[in-house]
């Protein structure tokens, strides 16, 4: 990329932002981007699933769990992938997470979420414990924020499509830490999206900076005291970055900036505690990442919890499947959606007017006499938590016949597989479910997500 393909005001804002180093950003955009995944630690080790990793990966060294692949590697067509083994992210922004500090048993809020990258790195850290409220404010992509969701294997994660002002009334001083990756002008993508060059516009980085304000200004409102908030943008812009941090503290004097260990490649502002990511001083995108707390440590607020469905009758066919199964799920506050079945984190509120998207695990459906598992539940879980299992690898025939939604012959020295509801693996991991008959395993892996 040129320095013409790049809006003149933009360039000039950025000459004088950068001074000596301006040249050696130019330059960047003419760079092949890096390509990074994050390993999903709550499926898969890390040493575990670098022992077994068919791609050629290289450390980020901002994230432990993130590493670089080659350019020319696939792996978002790779059975792995659908096993929710790893996230595909762009490498600087595995930042915001990191920065952020969330420690197990915590309650967090992803509050600009979609498409989940940050969500499932938060979801990693809290190790299976705590509660992770994961919102998108836009229909469409709240919906890809559940498939990820969904894939990831995530437990204790509740996705919802909300305005940052309802949820604000529905969680005051709720939440330990908050994420605010807010929407903006894009700058920092501009080597990878074009699009984010053609919709650029002075007028909308001003319109962008307005918006965050509000933003933040319902974070704070579900942020208890001393809880920490971390505020991110992909965009190079003052007025989206350190200009609405310090209009943000001008207005809220019970909050200070927080310090993190950074590596080198990280640019320190003005503002201790806030940091921007170059594309010429480290291999990614451009970020800001700033790091902010609350007050003094206080109690957050105690929010009445969803009422549970207790009724036995109507979860006979699901404890039956539990039992023929083995499966030992930890949790009893079942929620009925319908004919849907979910295992809701019991730190989620009552949900009544409010727009869910998924209101925890999803476990299934009650059809006629029977309980059929859902795809989020395959995934959710270990192969050890099943009593009937099998298990293809990665680069056999059988495991892309089924992702294409084929029927398979089990063959001779596999181990034997009982008859009925059986969990798919790949390499161990899980990927969906079957169901066996006579040596056959009836595919039901969810048809719109069949390889073609």
């Amino acid at each position: 990329m040129q320095e013409v393909n790049l809006p003149v005001e933009f360039l000039e804002r950025m000459k004088k932002l950068l001074g000596e180093e301006y040249a050696a950003f130019l330059e960047s955009y003419g760079k092949e981007r890096a390509q990074g995944l994050r390993i999903n630690t709550v499926k898969a080790g890390k040493e575990a699933f670098l022992k077994l990793s068919p791609f050629q990966l290289s450390p980020i060294e901002w994230c432990d769990s993130g590493f670089y692949y080659n350019a020319e590697e696939r792996p978002g067509k790779h059975p792995y992938h659908e096993a929710g083994l790893y996230y595909i992210q762009e490498p600087s922004a595995m930042a915001v997470v990191e920065l952020l500090g969330s420690q197990p048993g915590e309650k967090i809020l992803d509050l600009c979420a979609a498409p989940g990258g940050k969500t499932s790195h938060i979801a990693a850290k809290l190790q299976g414990t705590g509660f992770l409220l994961s919102n998108e404010i836009h229909p469409q992509r709240a919906k890809i924020l559940s498939q990820n969701v969904e894939r990831m294997g995530l437990k204790n994660t509740v996705v919802t499509n909300e305005n940052s002002a309802r949820l604000a009334d529905r969680f005051p001083g709720y939440f330990d830490r908050i994420v605010v990756d807010a929407p903006c002008s894009g700058e920092g993508m501009f080597r990878k999206d074009e699009n984010a060059i053609a919709e650029w516009s002075p007028e909308n980085v001003a319109l962008c900076a307005s918006r965050q304000q509000e933003i933040l200004e319902n974070a704070d409102r579900m942020l208890r005291p001393g809880g920490y908030m971390v505020y991110s943008t992909c965009t190079f812009a003052p007025e989206e970055d350190e200009e609405t941090i310090e209009k943000f503290l001008s207005a809220h004097e019970e909050y200070s900036m927080a310090e993190r260990e950074v590596p080198e490649c990280f640019t320190r502002c003005r503002i201790p505690g806030a940091y921007r990511l170059f594309p010429h001083k480290l291999e990614g995108e451009g970020h800001f990442v700033a790091v902010l707390k609350k007050g003094v440590d206080g109690a957050g607020s105690v929010l009445p919890p969803v009422k549970p469905l207790k009724d036995k009758k109507v979860l006979a066919d699901y404890e039956d499947f539990k039992r023929k199964l083995g499966l030992a799920i930890e949790g009893d506050n079942y929620l009925l959606f319908g004919e849907q079945l979910y295992l809701v984190p019991p730190e989620m509120t009552d949900m009544k007017g409010l727009k869910v998207e998924r209101p925890g695990l999803q476990l299934g459906s009650f059809k006629k006499n029977r309980f059929e598992p859902s795809h989020g539940l395959a995934l959710s879980l270990q192969a050890d938590e099943v009593n009937n299992v099998v298990s293809f690898a990665a680069d056999s025939r059988e495991i892309h016949a089924y992702l294409h939604g084929e029927s398979i012959f089990m063959r001779e020295g596999q181990p034997p597989v009982s008859n009925g509801w059986c969990l798919v693996t790949v390499d161990g991991y899980s990927i969906g479910w079957g169901k066996v008959n006579n040596g056959v395993l009836k595919n039901h892996y969810p048809k719109g997500l069949r390889w073609m």
